[in-house]
């Protein structure tokens, strides 16, 4: 059964949440600030989500953001009408980066008010944050301060990348902490079709898609890019290539097949999807960048309105599994790893 990415699948509304470290603000949901402040935190190597997501929600300096060190985002950004800034509902306040230098030039093209010297310095200051890095080692520690503080808080994808990590995010989610994670790939708007019906493709045999850079940190793009067609019940995943070369089959209760191929420069296939059935077949590539983002942005902000989550964190539990398991699958010669094994 697909599941259409916009639909509101399931509805969790924190009244208030506890004050768990000292001088800390107390975050009710749903946030009624107009605009929501928020905070745009980290940049890691090949990861420029800073410039543009805070575009997004500001709205952005043509010359500065020309300077730009990943030059699709200027190149996409200056694709849009100018209609289509700023998002509204939100606005990105304040800015920290890695690196202490990146953070006024993300300010200067993203017309970002406010530079702050350590992350935790956001806190008291705005509504909500942004973990706008896509290592998932690092997510827990990245998260922390802010979980603590009750903020609540978007994760960049992958969530995690190992068990113990995963169980610490369920723990903060048991214990209703507002945390929301997802690829941008769940809002391909090239996908969107396939989520809601089948059309003439008949039952799905198999389903195959194909993406750059590496299984750790891009490996999520493919499988959140596939998770709304089939829906959840993932039995499965065995991963036969190498680090650099990724190859992954994955089983689904359904019967339905998955290969995912994640090679390191294969950058000209992104989001290269195909889906075979029992009456058709048809293929679609990932291309709308900018729109896959402003809905995966509207959907957090939407979140924070509401205190509707968009998808249940279960989704994102299978999802960071398979993700887990392609990485010990690789690891282990290519053995089949069973999701339900992994504890």
């Amino acid at each position: 059964m697909a599941i259409p990415t916009i639909v509101l699948l399931r509805a969790m509304v924190f009244d208030s949440l506890s004050l768990i470290t000292e001088g800390s603000q107390v975050v009710k949901l749903p946030i009624e600030t107009d605009p929501i402040r928020l905070a745009m935190l980290g940049m890691v190597d090949g990861n420029g989500h800073p410039y543009s997501w805070s575009a997004i929600f500001n709205g952005y300096n043509r010359e500065a953001m020309a300077s730009c060190p990943y030059e699709t985002i200027p190149e996409y950004l200056g694709r849009q009408p100018d209609t289509a800034f700023p998002m509204p509902g939100a606005r990105v306040t304040h800015v920290w980066t890695d690196n202490p230098k990146d953070a006024p030039r993300v300010a200067k093209a993203s017309l970002i008010e406010t530079v702050v010297d350590r992350p935790e310095d956001v806190i008291g200051e705005v509504d909500a944050v942004i973990v706008a890095t896509d290592k998932g080692h690092e997510h827990v520690e990245r998260c922390r301060p802010f979980v603590e503080a009750g903020l609540p808080v978007f994760v960049d994808k992958p969530l995690v990348d190992n068990m113990e990590d995963l169980q610490v995010f369920r723990d903060w989610i048991a214990d209703g902490c507002p945390i929301l994670s997802s690829s941008c790939m769940r809002y391909a708007v090239e996908y969107a079709p396939y989520r809601t019906g089948r059309h003439d493709l008949g039952d799905l045999r198999c389903l195959s898609i194909t993406m750059c850079k590496s299984w750790e940190r891009y490996g999520i793009h493919a499988l959140e890019g596939v998770y709304p067609i089939t829906g959840p019940g993932y039995l499965s995943c065995r991963n036969t290539g190498t680090v650099h070369r990724n190859m992954a089959h994955l089983k689904h209760k359904s019967g339905v097949d998955v290969q995912v191929a994640v090679h390191r420069d294969m950058f000209g296939s992104f989001g290269a999807l195909h889906l075979a059935g029992t009456r058709g077949a048809v293929a679609v590539q990932m291309k709308d960048t900018f729109q896959a983002f402003r809905a995966q942005l509207e959907a957090f902000v939407g979140f924070l309105k509401t205190g509707e989550y968009p998808f249940p964190f279960s989704e994102t539990e299978e999802l960071m599994k398979l993700v887990i398991a392609g990485i010990l699958s690789r690891e282990q010669g290519g053995r089949e790893i069973v999701l339900e094994e992994m504890r």
